[in-house]
């Protein structure tokens, strides 16, 4: 099996040599070249032809958003993950990288301790990296058939829509909510792996491109029907019963599958509240989270949709629900939205 090999492209020569050295120590690595702007980045991607381009945002001679436009045109089998610096503008940045087709994104680390930062890499980039290059690792056959009949859809009879991603989610999700229409009658709750910060600009950006209404949710907030409400990084965002209907309840409890928000966390709430009236949509993302939730969601007798893994960025998420035998339908990304408006009767 042959390694996947890595180009790393940042302008600052400590960071270039602290990436390489994390990357060195992974015997399915190996670390082709350096670069320290988006000129040199894709004359040598050209050239070397990585399976994966770890880039910086900012850098001079030409920045990684200049240079995501024309690696994306040059070289297109190469998968691009972003290093994004934790502030309002480097969250927009990245966005914006993530729209134009990068793979994923990494935060630089905050922390000035060598050792937390060389952890903090290791931890995030190193799955990143190879889950963009599932071709390389031996493939992996669903242990369950993918479900071949329709499930019976009750039309108009669903109260609300919950929605869990991870890697790959803001183009996914792009490819979805825009195209829902303006009376769509239910809330759609998401709850989309990314640091604080990040969901905001996420949330921004999906409500320039949408018919509907798309925020960062809020403590209290009333859950209306027609608006998309993404969870804030760094909370668990809950659905809560009360006198006047339902509304959002955020809180920092301790991280499910690694990850806060957790998709579990909002699909558990979201059977208890609307229990066989649920709607829930697994979509590309690496791990298992949003499995216990759709079994809590189907034990109530509510409906669990999941993406099918020739159009997922990572085949995780899904597939776990998948070979948990959950899913009562698996589905194209380009099937979703026509799919999503046929059973909430618009």
């Amino acid at each position: 099996m042959r390694k996947i090999r890595v180009l790393v492209v940042d302008d600052s020569a400590i960071m270039r040599k602290l990436l390489v050295d994390i990357l060195k120590k992974d015997p399915q690595i190996e670390v082709v070249d350096t670069a320290k702007n988006g000129k040199e980045a894709i004359e040598k991607a050209k050239l070397l032809k990585p399976d994966v381009i770890t880039l910086d945002i900012e850098m001079p001679v030409m920045d990684g958003l200049s240079a995501l436009k024309i690696l994306r045109k040059e070289v297109p089998q190469t998968k691009v993950i972003m290093f994004s610096s934790l502030t309002q503008a480097g969250a927009k940045a990245t966005i914006e990288a993530l729209s134009l087709g990068a793979f994923d994104f990494v935060p630089k680390p905050s922390t000035k301790s060598f050792l937390e930062s060389m952890k903090k890499i290791e931890t995030e980039l190193l799955p990143k990296i190879k889950s963009a290059v599932p071709a390389i690792l031996p493939p992996r056959p669903l242990k369950r058939p993918i479900p071949s009949i329709k499930p019976k859809i009750k039309k108009g009879y669903y109260k609300a829509l919950g929605i869990g991603v991870s890697t790959g989610g803001p183009q996914t999700l792009m490819q979805i909510i825009p195209k829902l229409p303006a009376n769509f009658p239910v809330p759609i709750l998401i709850v989309q792996h990314m640091p604080p910060l990040f969901t905001k600009q996420l949330a921004e950006r999906l409500d320039q491109l949408s018919m509907l209404r798309v925020k960062e949710a809020e403590q209290g907030e009333p859950v209306r029907k027609g608006v998309v409400f993404i969870a804030p990084g760094d909370f668990h965002m809950e659905v809560k019963k009360v006198v006047s209907g339902e509304e959002i309840f955020l809180h920092k409890g301790p991280p499910r599958n690694f990850c806060r928000p957790a998709v579990d966390e909002l699909f558990e709430s979201m059977a208890d509240v609307y229990e066989d009236k649920t709607v829930a949509l697994v979509l590309t993302g690496m791990g298992r989270d949003g499995e216990e939730g759709a079994r809590k969601i189907k034990e109530k007798g509510g409906l669990v949709l999941a993406q099918d893994e020739k159009s997922c960025v990572v085949f995780g998420m899904p597939r776990a629900v998948i070979e948990a035998g959950l899913a009562d339908e698996v589905l194209n990304l380009t099937q979703i939205p026509q799919r999503l408006k046929e059973i909430f009767g618009v």
